[in-house]
C-alpha cells in the first residue's frame, strides 16, 4: 500500500509541473496583449487630444474672421449713413443755390441805378433813398439764408474767393492786393456760389 502511494505522488508531480509551466507561459502570452492595448488607449486618446485642439483652434479663428467681418460691416454701416447725413445736409444747405443765381443780378441792378443817379445832375435824393433801402433789405433776406457779398477791395488777393482779370503795378500798394473790384463775389454757407473780379496790385 505504501509503495502504491508513493508510485502515485511521483506520477502526480510531473503534472503539476507541467500547469506551472503552461501558467507562465500564458502570462507571458497574456502580458504583451494587455502592454498594447494600454498603448492603443493611449494613442487614441493622444489622438482625440490633438483632434480638440485642432478643432478649438479652427473654431477659434472662425470666430475671429466672424468678429473681424461684423466689425468691417459695422464700420461700413456707419461710413454709409454718415455719407447720407452729409448728403442731406449740403441738399438743404444748397437747395437755394439756383435760387440764389436768379436773385444776383437783381442785386446788381440796383447797385448800378444806384452808382448813376449818384454820378447824375438834380434832385435824385428821394429816389436814391428808396433804392438804397430796397437793396439793403434784399441784402438783409439774403443773409437770413446765409448768402454773403463778398467786396474784398483793398483786402489782400484771396484766390478761392477771388478771381483776378488783370494785375496793375502800384507803388501805393502792397503787391497782391485788391485793388478794385469789377464784379463782386457772392458765397452760401461760406461756399462761392460766383468768385469777386478784381484788380490786384503788383510791385511797381
Amino acid at each position: 500500500m505504501t509503495e502504491n502511494t508513493k508510485a502515485e505522488d511521483q506520477v502526480e508531480k510531473p503534472e503539476a509541473n507541467g500547469a506551472e509551466i503552461s501558467a507562465d507561459a500564458e502570462a507571458a502570452v497574456v502580458d504583451p496583449i494587455l502592454e498594447e492595448a494600454a498603448d492603443s488607449d493611449d494613442q487614441a486618446e493622444e489622438q482625440a487630444d490633438n483632434d480638440t485642439a485642432r478643432r478649438i483652434e479652427e473654431l477659434e479663428e472662425q470666430l475671429a474672421q466672424a468678429k473681424d467681418q461684423t466689425l468691417r460691416a459695422h464700420a461700413e454701416a456707419m461710413n454709409t449713413k454718415r455719407r447720407a447725413e452729409q448728403d442731406v445736409e449740403k441738399a438743404h444747405k444748397f437747395a437755394l443755390e439756383k435760387f440764389v443765381n436768379e436773385l444776383i443780378p437783381v442785386v446788381e441792378s440796383l447797385e448800378k441805378g444806384i452808382e448813376s443817379a449818384e454820378q447824375g445832375e438834380g434832385q435824385h435824393e428821394t429816389m436814391l433813398e428808396g433804392m438804397r433801402l430796397t437793396c439793403k433789405q434784399l441784402l438783409d433776406a439774403l443773409a437770413k439764408f446765409n448768402v454773403e457779398q463778398v467786396n474784398p477791395e483793398g483786402q489782400p488777393f484771396d484766390p478761392n474767393f477771388h478771381q483776378a482779370i488783370s494785375m496793375v503795378p502800384n507803388p501805393d500798394m502792397e503787391p497782391n492786393t485788391v485793388m478794385n473790384v469789377f464784379q463782386k463775389g457772392y458765397t452760401l454757407h461760406g461756399r462761392v456760389i460766383r468768385p469777386a473780379m478784381v484788380v490786384v496790385s503788383k510791385a511797381a
